[in-house]
């Protein structure tokens, strides 16, 4: 029975400590702020409730493992899980509108064909067909399994089978998501809906590889679901299944270095100046302490994307018929990529917003009121000027009120979630929010190896593999776990 320190109380730390909890270990978690969830925040104000980090679960198989290999309660025994259905409204720039039922290739292509026209279903559907490809061929490797050692092979080979275009005398495979939306699906609409699954994680479309197709391709497969109460339910689920495994939690304790005793890791020292001796160190991916990677390891480039989220306090109750997310796509594409993604990186003027409206009487004071989120991408960094955010968000509700007409005459009050306040709760720099793993794209968008340069030393959560997610923050834990209980020879789940 080893002794094991966890520096932070987010979602993948969570999930390995629970693990190894189970294995025998004597677990102890270390968390700067003074409670567990990482991004899985709730603000509440006046009897209204809000999520402020992700709203929405897909692959939840994730974290019904966890549950299954920790104890004997599954997870629909500790919260209440809901398919949302539909899945997603979507209003385009043109104002054609659409609403994807969830988890149904069919369901699906007739509403796109009976809302953008014949052959526009068919056309996705084709796109799903190819995007399971791509699935099959990366689930294991960027999911299920600790980094290759030869990780260069995911780097190099695009698994999406991209279909031959002529273009100028020539034949071409798309190799970035924008071109796979416009020569395989050829309306702009359908690429926007192809786009907007690559910038809710802050990712580019325009350099995003093919292999970016997986991301609507898992939640068309495995659904999407909400936690009765907010998701940050999900967390307080996690939470209170460690305890029962007896996991031991600090809070308002910041690890300020790792214990390095003959090459391997030894404890962590505390601001405080006390030292926690340990067999076995797991940290997250962000963590400043973290040893300098070797020659030949994975070392992401890219830009990296936080996110600004207005909390909405309504008069009026929900209408029954509201869609609990509705995708509302911008109306000048360019503008938008360039300013996420141009030289100088601002807050776009004319965002693509999603707006939440989950029908759940426990985040309002009565039926007579709504709590509605909007969200948009926005670069990480520095805080914008008080007057500034207050512009953007401005932008977002004005956005938001083409799929919900008469919005801002209903707002009782709001709050501006900030760059500033993921990074205060989170720890990453600049408030980013890290993507997930996928491959191609020479290896930008894979993430840190779980084991470190320094034995003993292992790494968790959204910016080591699998990368960011809901999903990948759970599998982080379990790849942790395994890596730790059977060794360097652990391949994986099975």
């Amino acid at each position: 029975m080893a002794g094991i320190a966890v520096i932070g109380a987010g979602m993948g730390a969570l999930a390995a400590a629970a693990r190894l909890a189970v294995a025998g270990h004597r677990v102890t978690v270390y968390e700067r702020t003074g409670t567990y969830g990482g991004a899985l925040r709730r603000f509440e104000r006046d009897g209204f409730g809000f999520d402020t980090g992700p709203g929405l679960l897909t692959l939840p198989a994730v974290w019904r493992d966890l549950f299954v290999k920790t104890g004997k309660e599954p997870l629909e025994e500790c919260v209440e899980l809901v398919q949302v259905d539909p899945s997603a409204r979507h209003v385009f720039a043109d104002g054609t509108e659409a609403a994807l039922p969830n988890a149904s290739r069919a369901g699906v292509v007739s509403a796109l064909d009976e809302a953008l026209g014949a052959q526009a279903g068919q056309r996705w559907g084709d796109f799903l067909v190819r995007s399971r490809e791509a699935w099959d061929r990366t689930r294991r490797p960027l999911l299920e399994e600790p980094l290759w050692p030869n990780w260069s092979v995911l780097a190099d080979r695009e698994p999406y089978p991209a279909v031959p275009h002529r273009r100028l005398l020539r034949t071409r495979r798309a190799g970035t998501l924008a071109e796979v939306g416009a020569w395989e699906l050829r309306d702009p609409r359908l690429a926007a809906l192809l786009e907007s699954h690559a910038l809710a994680y802050g990712l580019d479309p325009r350099v995003a590889p093919a292999s970016a197709a997986v991301l609507p391709y898992m939640e068309h497969a495995f659904g999407t679901w909400y936690v009765r109460g907010g998701m940050r339910e999900l967390a307080r689920a996690v939470y209170e299944r460690c305890l029962a495994r007896r996991v031991v939690f600090v809070f308002d304790a910041e690890v300020t270095r790792v214990l390095d005793k003959d090459g391997r890791a030894a404890g962590v020292e505390l601001a405080d100046g006390r030292v926690a001796d340990a067999d076995f160190v797991v940290a997250p991916g962000s963590f400043a302490g973290l040893p300098a990677r070797g020659e030949g390891e994975v070392v992401p480039q890219r830009s990296l994307p936080s996110r600004l989220t207005v909390l909405l306090a309504l008069r009026g109750p929900r209408p029954k018929d509201a869609a609990h997310r509705t995708v509302v796509h911008t109306q000048d594409r360019e503008s938008e990529l360039a300013s996420l993604f141009g030289a100088v990186p601002s807050a776009p003027a004319l965002p693509t917003v999603t707006v939440l409206r989950p029908d759940d009487a426990r985040l309002v004071p009565d039926g007579d009121h709504e709590a509605v989120t909007i969200g948009a991408v926005v670069p990480a960094g520095p805080e914008l000027p008080a007057g500034r955010t207050e512009l953007v968000a401005d932008a977002l509700v004005a956005a938001a009120e083409r799929a919900v007409p008469g919005l801002r005459d209903r707002v009782l009050w709001r709050e501006v979630r900030t760059a500033a306040d993921i990074a205060r709760e989170t720890g990453a720099a600049g408030g980013a929010v890290p993507a997930p793993a996928l491959a191609a794209a020479g290896g930008r968008l894979l993430h840190p190896a779980n084991s470190t340069a320094l034995q003993g030393l292992f790494t968790v959560g959204g910016w080591s593999h699998p990368g960011g997610g809901l999903p990948h923050a759970g599998m982080s834990g379990a790849l942790v776990s395994g890596l730790i209980v059977e060794g360097p020879q652990f391949r994986g789940s099975q």
